[in-house]
């Protein structure tokens, strides 16, 4: 990947690490322009692949991300930053990151529910209570969390940057992961 491309989209990735921690969202001002900017320079750059390239990247990191946002797992900018990146990637490579933000989210949620275990622990045990009386009632009414047992939000982007920072990563070094 041509180096220009490489500082874009690293500095697109730490922007989008900075919103999403401040704001807990990924705006469209950061990642529409990101995905202009991915297709012009594919198509007109030295190092460029084309545009074909980053339009199959683009479908493929947006098309991955979108089956978790339909079941509500995760917000509409994540999907935007995952094609951006796709877009400067291209299509194996997107896939690439995005089997790295997978792993790399799953350890991300891991980490937070062992910082707030005690949280978690308490949504368990009335998911628990919930299903004991739905067996004995047929009724199943899951409880409402109480506003001080409610488990942070994760801040999708993070895990994003760190997969498309893994995949470069492997990919300076002749690894590939597909």
């Amino acid at each position: 990947m041509d180096i220009a491309l490489t500082i874009f989209l690293s500095c697109l990735l730490v922007a989008a690490c900075i919103t999403d921690l401040r704001e807990q969202r990924i705006p469209n001002l950061l990642t529409y322009p990101a995905m202009a900017i991915a297709l012009v320079a594919h198509a007109f750059l030295p190092g460029g692949q084309g545009v074909v390239f980053a339009l199959a990247g683009l479908g493929v990191g947006g098309g991955l991300m979108l089956v978790p946002f339909l079941f509500g797992v995760m917000g509409a900018g994540d999907v935007k930053l995952m094609a951006a990146a796709g877009a400067v990637l291209g299509a194996s490579a997107a896939l690439s990151a995005f089997v790295l933000t997978t792993l790399l989210g799953g350890l991300y949620a891991l980490f937070v529910l062992c910082l707030h275990r005690r949280i978690f622990a308490a949504r368990l045990r009335a998911y628990k209570d919930a299903a004991v009386v739905a067996a004995a009632t047929g009724s199943l009414n899951m409880p409402e969390p109480d506003p001080a047992q409610r488990l942070p939000r994760l801040c999708y982007g993070l895990a994003i940057a760190a997969g498309c920072f893994a995949h470069m990563l492997l990919a300076a070094n002749d690894k590939s992961l597909i």
